[in-house]
């Protein structure tokens, strides 16, 4: 097995993840959080998009999805492509208001077939790219990968906590 084939599955994994999340739920439903400081399902559905899409879109060396569609109306934000979740504070993440669950599913699908459209072409050698020299050792372009990946997968295992947690759990 390859190294890209090794990251199509894991990516592979994701939008079932993303979707059991989401599905079903209203734009309330999105909103509520289960404590104060905590984070929505819809926050977190949309950060960890707004980090792939991000990250990704930077080693291709493309612009975000995020910045060149119309996906950021649907969550009532400009398409400023710094804004990906890093940083937010109690207003930032209230100000993240998907109008449903297709707004998340929508944009999470476009940036994953990108980034799987992407990953599928990747060799081995490509892998082993430094791609990040701020940090000891440098970033390779896989290991960028593989902290994409992770990232998403806590916060859609965070989202689908959150989900169980909802105070109507009829979805």
């Amino acid at each position: 097995m390859r190294a890209n084939e090794v990251l199509l599955d894991a990516f592979g994994r994701l939008p079932e993840l993303v979707g059991g999340a989401v599905d079903g739920l209203t734009a309330e439903q999105l909103t509520w959080a289960p404590g104060d400081g905590a984070n929505p399902i819809g926050w977190l559905v949309w950060h960890l998009t707004r980090v792939q899409d991000d990250h990704v879109a930077e080693v291709m060396g493309v612009e975000q999805l995020w910045a060149t569609g119309d996906f950021a109306a649907a969550f009532g934000l400009t398409p400023d492509p710094g804004n990906t979740g890093y940083g937010h504070g109690r207003r930032d993440v209230a100000a993240v208001r998907p109008r449903d669950a297709r707004a998340l599913t929508d944009y999470y699908t476009a940036v994953h077939e990108r980034t799987v459209g992407w990953i599928g072409t990747l060799t081995d050698a490509e892998l082993d790219r430094v791609v990040d020299e701020r940090w000891d050792p440098p970033v390779t372009l896989g290991v960028r990968l593989i902290s994409v990946y992770d990232d998403d997968a806590q916060h859609a295992g965070q989202a689908a906590y959150v989900r169980g947690l909802l105070p109507d759990r009829r979805v």
